[in-house]
């Protein structure tokens, strides 16, 4: 292997990466980030890793979620409240139900490129180049909206910046104080069954920390009752802005990529020669796989050792996406070669990408039954193995968008049209991702009570 840098990327093949037209103007772009401050530091990195280090020993639960991708004409605070309450309501009820910590990582602050399975895009007989996210190029079909523009990286770092002030603030302020869990919930949701079920929850709670208060511990004396730990990540595709992002840590001498916590390689992306897997290797940021049905178990490994190879803890998360008809047979060939080893690795669950088909009015949506067959094949798998299904990653916000048929609000293919506001691929809304938390926990819960390795979810 060649000697490693921020830039060594650029002499491997980059796949899904825009061509600008502008050279000039995206080298400007590029120096210009580079002096930029950072965006997250790599203390907040380093300690990511260590509590994904818990869940490789099987003591917590990745949650991961969020956008599918984030928007420029979407963004307010309201909206990243609104995905922030959904992945807290989520995590407290995994955490009743497992009794182990939930590490808490949004799709958020930076996923604002998408790898497109194809180049171009034809609507009445015109072809363009395909949107490839807002820090690309632009979501109107015309021509100059598609022109790939550098200054876009500028538009998504100041936004990026924006929300994890805001995400911070969240997280450490106040909003998260567990006395406040029953103001967590969502109008839309709170009718619901699983609003009801999440009242429980929070009722639980609110008995605990009575009984806490009367024995002189509260939130106002212990700052973990009142702040949670949140990290962001996002598919580190587009790389001249993750090159200018990464910089090296004063404390430690390591390099990091300051423009998330977290990021991954996407499933189009992970060649082992390529530039996206070049880059990731020399960076000290957890780093997730995509692992789709074409990934080899010989290449899987190649992968792993490439990028972790001194085997650290919560450096790798595979992030597993099959497709409800095709994990039974998929993800069984990954995980038994690594059964007897002593590779420290995540096993998490994306039930969304493998699961995408186009509704007879012509949405592309997600049905949630099979969202739901997916989750539960991945679980049963890894307890028949006697692995760890440790995380979930999932596309979801808080709005009350109808892009996903089913679930307990029996979304039908006509009621599609009328909150569908993605401007990528459909996303759960906040009551299917709370129906889908339940229905996990349950899992998490008959697998502490039971020695059957076969468990189902009461649908």
């Amino acid at each position: 292997m060649t000697k490693w840098s921020a830039n060594s990327w650029r002499k491997y093949k980059a796949l899904h990466l825009p061509e600008y037209p502008d050279q000039e103007k995206l080298n400007q772009v590029e120096k210009q980030l580079a002096g930029y401050p950072p965006l997250v530091f790599a203390g907040e990195a380093r300690e990511l890793k260590r509590n994904l280090g818990k869940v490789s020993d099987r003591k917590a639960f990745l949650l991961q979620g969020g956008d599918c991708a984030e928007s420029f004409d979407d963004f307010n605070a309201d909206y990243i409240r609104d995905s922030f309450k959904v992945l807290l309501q989520m995590s407290v009820t995994l955490i009743a139900a497992g009794n182990c910590p939930v590490v808490k990582v949004g799709r958020m602050a930076g996923q604002f490129a998408k790898p497109r399975s194809a180049p171009k895009e034809e609507i009445n007989g015109v072809e363009l180049d395909s949107y490839k996210g807002d820090i690309i190029n632009g979501m109107d079909f015309d021509e100059a909206s598609r022109v790939p523009d550098p200054n876009r990286m500028i538009q998504a770092y100041t936004q990026a910046a924006a929300t994890l002030n805001l995400l911070r603030a969240f997280a450490k302020g106040g909003f998260s104080d567990l006395s406040k869990v029953h103001q967590w919930n969502m109008g839309f949701v709170d009718d619901s069954l699983q609003g009801q079920k999440y009242r429980e929850i929070a009722n639980r709670i609110s008995d605990t920390l009575e009984f806490m208060e009367a024995i002189g511990i509260s939130s106002k004396n212990t700052k973990r009752l009142r702040s949670v730990d949140f990290y962001t990540s996002h598919e580190a595709l587009l790389l001249p802005y993750e090159e200018a992002m990464t910089r090296l840590d004063s404390t430690s001498g390591e390099m990091y990529d300051t423009s998330a916590h977290m990021v991954w390689i996407g499933d189009r992306t992970r060649q082992p020669d390529g530039a996206h897997v070049e880059f990731c290797r020399g960076i000290k940021n957890p780093i997730g796989i995509k692992c789709g049905p074409s990934l080899d178990p010989d290449e899987l490994k190649k992968l792993i050792d490439i990028i972790n190879p001194e085997n650290e803890a919560g450096k790798i998360t595979l992030i597993c996406r099959f497709g409800h008809d095709k994990i039974r047979d998929a993800l069984p060939k990954l995980v038994k070669p690594f059964i007897n080893s002593d590779y420290k690795l995540i096993w998490s669950c994306d039930p969304m990408h493998g699961n995408t088909i186009k509704s007879n009015s012509g949405f592309k949506t997600r049905p949630f039954e099979r969202v739901l067959n997916e989750v539960e094949s991945f679980f049963d798998i890894h307890h028949e193995l006697g692995t760890y299904p440790g995380g979930v990653h999932l596309e979801m916000t808080g709005q009350n968008v109808t892009e996903c048929m089913g679930g307990a609000q029996a979304i039908k293919d006509e009621d599609l049209s009328a909150r569908y506001h993605t401007h990528c691929d459909p996303r759960l809304n906040a009551s299917q991702a709370i129906e889908l938390a339940f229905l996990i926990s349950d899992k998490l819960r008959q697998s502490q009570e039971s020695n059957n390795p076969k468990i189902t979810i009461a649908n």
